[in-house]
């Protein structure tokens, strides 16, 4: 399935699982299944996420940050509404707003083969607003409660320059150990530049 959004100056495309992905009045929805979720784990063996889960996708050119307010239906642990970024099969990184596991949290996931984890802050409600970032090679992660003092959460690479340039970025929705969960995009914004600075709240 294709999607226009008129805030996003690039088609985007479903993958994995459906996630039922609909755009109305500016709100971009979308459903996570029972236990679906993108996620290598570290202390495994295995080389694919054991599961996956629904993602609407594009392809960016150049410097830019992508911008929504993520609100989440949680019903379980490790529900999550995310910004996602793709390189390649191994290659990827997650923005969350997580119920992690019973309190709402910011938290980030970068898999290079496998997959690291790490909280940032915890949020008051289900909704926070989420950013990510490219210039060159290297993306950054912001999260703000309000949507407009940003807190800087991570800065990282994946894969080479051409890699990066043709990377997917966008949308998912996970319920790694529920019956599923809804989430939904508003305020979606997208900027063709790279933040001024990454540390000041701008």
């Amino acid at each position: 399935m294709d999607m226009e959004l008129p805030e996003v100056p690039f088609p985007l495309r479903s993958y994995g699982p459906d996630g039922n992905w609909a755009f109305e009045d500016g709100v971009l929805t979308g459903w996570a299944g029972a236990r679906q979720d993108r996620f290598v784990p570290p202390t495994g063996e295995a080389l694919e996420p054991v599961a996956d889960a629904p993602r609407l996708l594009g392809a960016p050119e150049g410097d830019f940050q992508l911008i929504a307010r993520v609100t989440v239906g949680f019903n379980a642990a490790f529900d999550a509404g995310v910004l996602y970024v793709h390189v390649g099969a191994r290659e990827w990184a997650k923005l969350c707003l997580e119920y992690s596991p019973a309190v709402p949290t910011v938290c980030t996931v970068v898999t290079r083969g496998h997959s690291d984890d790490a909280n940032s802050f915890t949020v008051e409600g289900s909704s926070v607003w989420l950013r990510v970032s490219r210039t060159g090679r290297a993306f950054a992660f912001h999260a703000s409660r309000d949507g407009e003092r940003w807190t800087f959460v991570r800065l990282f690479t994946l894969g080479g320059e051409k890699e990066t340039g043709a990377a997917l970025v966008g949308f998912m929705a996970q319920s790694p150990m529920g019956e599923g969960c809804v989430v939904t995009y508003d305020h979606i914004e997208f900027r063709p530049f790279w933040p001024r600075e990454l540390r000041d709240g701008s």
